[in-house]
């Protein structure tokens, strides 16, 4: 990907590694938080460069989710990236209802901060 890029996210590993090169929007939130934000800054004319459920990790296993989008607004809304957001917050609900928060240990949280980090920085590269 080589577009500037806003990152999104409430991945710790991500913010760190980021936050030289790219504008990040750190989340102290849940994943559906990033979602929420991420579906705000849609509303304001940004365009999705990542697919907010990319990887093989659902919503409902991780705690961490980095989104990618476009650095530049459009002045028009783009109804592609708003349908994609939607439609990921309506899986990602459909997961977590009824759901309790699961209590990881560390050492899990941090394996799921690495994945989503790779995940990011690979459609980053």
């Amino acid at each position: 990907m080589s577009k500037k890029a806003i990152i999104i996210t409430n991945n710790a590993l991500s913010y760190e590694s980021f936050k030289e090169k790219y504008k990040v929007i750190f989340i102290e939130g849940t994943l559906m938080d990033v979602f929420i934000t991420t579906r705000d800054y849609i509303h304001m004319g940004y365009t999705l460069l990542t697919h907010p459920l990319s990887g093989s990790v659902k919503p409902n296993e991780t705690p961490y989710k980095t989104i990618a989008i476009s650095h530049e607004k459009l002045n028009e809304l783009d109804f592609n990236s708003l349908m994609l957001i939607e439609n990921s917050m309506e899986t990602a609900a459909k997961l977590l209802v009824n759901k309790q928060k699961k209590q990881w240990p560390e050492s899990v949280l941090d394996d799921f901060r690495l994945i989503d980090f790779d995940l990011i920085k690979n459609a980053l590269a």
